[in-house]
């Protein structure tokens, strides 16, 4: 599947919901993870440019996401990649875009840090 590389640059970027656990089954509650064994977390942010507002959910390795993600923290993301995804579930077809990321940090205390100094 391709993944595109998504700029976050010119984007303002919020936690809009603590990081969760990625859930693979709903029915057994089934932890996601990848293909070396890692936890996976969803973290849902506010995506903001100069243009228009999104809620993405990313979904980050576990050690990638930062502790201290609460609602409102402003945070950077590493390695952000979209990829498109499609499936049939009871022959109802559906489409969309997954977001992935490296990591998910807060730069709350960085902004603590310039305003102490």
């Amino acid at each position: 599947m391709r993944q595109i590389p998504v700029d976050t640059s010119n984007a303002t970027v919020m936690v809009a919901k603590p990081p969760q656990p990625k859930v693979k089954d709903r029915r057994t509650g089934e932890i996601a993870t990848d293909k070396d064994g890692v936890t996976l977390m969803v973290v849902e942010v506010m995506f903001s440019t100069p243009d228009e507002v999104e809620i993405l959910k990313l979904t980050v390795p576990q050690p990638g996401v930062s502790e201290d993600l609460i609602m409102g923290t402003p945070v950077a993301l590493t390695g952000l990649v979209a990829s498109a995804w499609e499936n049939e579930f009871n022959g109802q077809k559906r489409h969309g875009i997954a977001f992935r990321a490296v990591a998910v940090t807060s730069l709350a205390a960085a902004g603590s840090a310039s305003k102490a100094a």
